[in-house]
């Protein structure tokens, strides 16, 4: 349709391109107004998409928690190379060196420092009654910035964890521990300690409850020689050839593993997220969320399209093109989806925040949320072929057989 307007320099004829401009512009109010016309359909349609954006947010979310869970206390130290018992799947499956690892590596060719770390399974006898297993953490940070020791402190200091039967414990695990504040006592095998100091959000992937002290303690508590160790970690001098010295110690250690820091790191993730098939179930259930999500939406704009077929079959007898529709269809979608990002997204960060304090370890990263962000407009708009299969089928004569 053309329209003539006479001005002092003529007339001109209104041409194709504004024409497509009103349509450009007429296509977001019509896909508005197709959304809310009924309100149920479109209730239902964001409850699909916002149930998918929240189960994808927390399972990715525990996904990279359990990632930061596992490798936490790795994480936490700066040592090139690490000597681990042989077999050591992770940082959490810990037994005893020898003892004489840490001279050997003191002597080696451009080490400068070396640690010990002792890890164990033990123990922790409530002060009310009851018993539960702990994983206890010794290291010596005496002297040395760069040594393993408590982080996230937010009761107690360091010294308070060097005196006599200290130990460090995250609030996250009160209830388990059966501890209510700062200074209360338990008994670790046996022998009892005092709650020194308290952490918050040191997390263990197994679930069970990090308590930390000092070194000498802890191979007290275990019942360990003062030589042994769980792990030994190496640290280089500057300018030394971190592939050399692993091989030197490897040959001088025979009993033992020696690993790169980001080998033994990707050692521990691998084994707890793939082997133990606890990453597997947190990607099959972001999958899972996925799919219902398109399920929902698709069936809903499909029913949606089909109630309106008359009104489309109308713009297309009008001379309205399948583009057109097209992106009518595709707007409603991606209006959906828009409208499904934010509510999901506004829920996702309520759960995170309401985990904060638990032992579930939920993280919500910038790039996490872009990533959901595409997602969720991509599920929309593969929701909605369904629904463009069905209108550019329309017969538009059909209108006038009505």
């Amino acid at each position: 349709m053309q329209l003539t307007r006479s001005t002092s320099g003529g007339s001109a004829a209104s041409s194709p391109a504004s024409g497509a401009r009103r349509k450009l512009h007429m296509a977001p109010k019509l896909a508005y107004r197709n959304l809310f016309y009924d309100r149920l359909s479109l209730i239902v349609t964001l409850t699909g998409i916002v149930f998918s954006v929240v189960l994808v947010a927390v399972q990715c979310g525990l996904y990279i928690g359990s990632e930061r869970t596992i490798a936490a206390v790795i994480d936490q130290t700066d040592g090139d190379i690490w000597i681990v018992p042989v077999g050591t799947k992770s940082f959490d499956d810990p037994s005893l060196l020898t003892g004489r690892e840490r001279f050997s590596a003191l002597s080696a060719p451009g080490v400068a420092s070396v640690e010990n770390i002792m890890v164990s399974f033990s123990s922790w006898r409530k002060p009310k009654g009851g018993a539960t297993t702990i994983l206890l953490v010794g290291s010596d940070w005496t002297g040395d910035d760069r040594a393993l020791r408590p982080w996230n402190l937010v009761e107690g200091t360091l010294e308070d964890v060097r005196a006599p039967s200290a130990v460090a414990a995250d609030r996250s695990y009160f209830k388990e521990l059966g501890i209510d504040k700062i200074d209360d006592t338990a008994e670790i095998n046996g022998t009892k300690v005092r709650v020194a100091a308290v952490t918050k959000g040191i997390r263990s992937f197994t679930t069970l409850p990090y308590v930390f002290t000092t070194r000498e303690r802890a191979q007290m508590l275990m019942g360990a020689s003062a030589e042994q160790s769980s792990y030994t970690l190496v640290r280089l001098e500057p300018g030394a050839d971190a592939n050399k010295v692993r091989e030197e110690l490897a040959r001088r250690l025979p009993d033992a593993e020696v690993l790169m820091r980001d080998d033994f790191r990707q050692r521990s993730l691998d084994y707890w997220l793939f082997q133990t098939g606890a990453g597997a179930a947190l990607i099959a259930g972001a999958l899972l969320g996925l799919i219902v999500g398109i399920v929902i939406v698709s069936q809903t704009l499909y029913s949606s399209t089909k109630d309106h077929l008359a009104e489309f079959a109308t713009l297309r007898a009008l001379g309205a093109s399948a583009g057109y529709i097209i992106q009518v269809i595709l707007l409603q979608a991606v209006i959906s989806g828009l409208i499904g990002y934010l509510v999901g997204m506004l829920l996702s960060l309520l759960i995170l925040w309401a985990s904060q304090d638990t032992t579930l370890n939920i993280v919500m990263t910038p790039g996490l949320g872009v990533a959901l962000f595409g997602i969720t407009l991509g599920m929309c708009v593969i929701a909605a072929i369904s629904a463009i299969f069905k209108v550019t089928r329309i017969d538009p004569a059909g209108v006038f057989s009505r």
